[in-house]
């Protein structure tokens, strides 16, 4: 079993993609199978997003693996999980969100000090296809100056 520092499920294709606004850590409304899954690394926020529904905000095509030991008892895959937030953070993210351009995405999975799974959220802008490139740029460019620091 893994160490609560160990559990960090990234998604790296939303640093490429938009721009960070604002950043919140939300919990995660669970199943038991769910976060057992979870604290074994079995999840992924790749393609996820996080939208309204009429009682709070809920995160969207998050892939938790089903638990190797589950029984009937197992959790499905891809269901709508819940986000908790305070409700002064919610108000504030559904007034961003309704704007146009604006997206909320998750960032990471964690294990808090406590062992509660915990995700960070983002308010995020799209980026356009040359801020893209621009990225694109500056990390070939990373990339470069420590090869050559390195020879």
């Amino acid at each position: 079993m893994a160490l609560s520092s160990d559990i960090n499920i990234k998604n790296k294709k939303a640093f490429f993609e938009y721009h960070m606004l604002d950043t919140y850590v939300a919990g995660i409304r669970l199943l038991g199978t769910e976060i057992k899954s979870i604290r074994e690394g079995k999840a992924t926020i790749n393609d996820s997003f996080c939208s309204f529904f009429d009682d709070g905000l809920y995160i969207r095509n998050m892939h938790i693996a089903e638990y190797s030991h589950g029984s009937f008892y197992n959790h499905e895959a891809k269901r709508d999980r819940q986000l908790l937030l305070n409700k002064k953070e919610l108000k504030k993210l559904k007034a961003k969100s309704e704007e146009r351009g604006f997206t909320i995405i998750p960032l990471r999975i964690f294990i808090s000090k406590r062992g509660f799974a915990k995700v960070e959220i983002a308010l995020a802008q799209g980026k356009k296809d040359f801020d893209k490139r621009e990225t694109i740029k500056e990390r070939d460019t990373k990339r470069e100056l420590a090869r050559v620091m390195k020879g």
